[in-house]
């Protein structure tokens, strides 16, 4: 049997030797601290996160393929610093029946050594292609140590979190919920408010895939439609943040279908709730076949932002009203969220 230590993929972005690839990660070109692409880092995560699940199941299944089923969660341990390089280390901390967990850190060596991020991605293995595939399934890992062992509890712990909050946006607010979103409504009814509405707090964007898209025949590479959606999202939390708004925590993102060559997509942000400093903000991305005959949910993300000086301190943000039963129902669901976030995220 496997261990997860034999699991292990490392991955180097160069970008203390690599001027091209330095310039290429770079949000502005002067000195920021802070100054790097986190959505274009999104999408080499989910490539690693790939490589390093292919790795083993191909070892049972050949002629295997894996797909990215959820991004858990990311949490941003301090800023990247874009003239040293990145290492993102991976290593499988649990194995299902089709499924593994991936868990990656993202660091910068030196002195001072930077823990960038914490990740961890949701991979399926799968045989076949279009209608006809079929989950594969995998042989458990020898799980040896102590920490390995805590890691793989961890991981259906993770699991087990997530399907509880699911079975939670089912559930009426409590009592103290309940009187949150009545004083957020109440507050509206005063004269002379201004506030700021989540309803006129949105962006979106359309696109049409091509094939320098893809990833796998007839796919497009999921990396690539999880930066574009954070990218909207980062501008859509501009709407609120009045200095610097920088990325805090991916709470999660669920790929729910395929998106194929020729198919249009709409990206939608809004943001949906703040406290503090910080901005949680919602996007999803909806197919529409070439043929416009379908159209589906392809993905839904949920990404947390802080707002900084350019010191990096963390700086506040104003409320946000939801006015709307479906605005509460998503202002509620990422209150839970960030709660279950808030003790982790610590960024700088």
């Amino acid at each position: 049997m496997t261990t997860p230590a034999e699991t292990s993929y490392c991955h180097t972005l160069s970008l203390a030797t690599d001027p091209e690839l330095r310039r290429r990660f770079m949000v502005m070109d002067e000195e920021l601290k802070g100054n790097l692409r986190f959505g274009l880092l999104l999408e080499i995560l989910d490539k690693v996160a790939e490589e390093t699940a292919l790795a083993y199941v191909n070892r049972f299944h050949p002629g295997a393929r894996v797909v990215t089923a959820a991004i858990d969660n990311i949490i941003v341990r301090h800023v990247a610093d874009v003239t040293r390089d990145l290492i993102c280390e991976a290593r499988i901390n649990h194995v299902g029946r089709s499924s593994l967990e991936i868990g990656i850190r993202v660091e910068q060596p030196g002195e001072p050594a930077n823990h960038v991020a914490s990740c961890y991605f949701t991979m399926v293995a799968r045989s076949g292609m279009g209608e006809g595939a079929v989950s594969m399934t995998l042989p458990p890992l020898d799980y040896g140590s102590e920490k390995e062992r805590r890691r793989a509890l961890k991981a259906t712990a993770r699991r087990e979190e997530y399907r509880q909050q699911q079975s939670l946006l089912s559930e009426p607010p409590s009592a103290e919920e309940y009187r949150m979103l009545a004083s957020l409504h109440h507050a509206q009814d005063e004269p002379g408010f201004q506030g700021l509405l989540t309803g006129r707090l949105t962006a979106d964007a359309w696109e049409r895939m091509y094939p320098e898209f893809e990833n796998v025949p007839q796919k497009i590479f999921g990396g690539y439609l999880v930066r574009r959606a954070y990218e909207l999202s980062s501008i859509c939390s501009e709407l609120v943040a009045p200095d610097r708004s920088v990325m805090a925590a991916v709470n999660r993102i669920n790929f729910f279908h395929p998106v194929r060559m020729g198919d249009k997509l709409h990206y939608t942000s809004r943001v949906v709730y703040t406290n503090g400093s910080y901005i949680c903000v919602e996007a999803n991305i909806e197919r529409i076949s070439r043929d416009r005959t379908s159209k589906a949910l392809s993905n839904s993300c949920l990404f947390t932002f802080v707002n900084v000086d350019r010191e990096l301190v963390h700086r506040p943000v104003p409320t946000v009203y939801p006015t709307t039963y479906a605005e509460d129902a998503r202002y509620l669901a990422a209150a839970r969220s960030f709660e279950g976030l808030a003790e982790h995220v610590y960024i700088i």
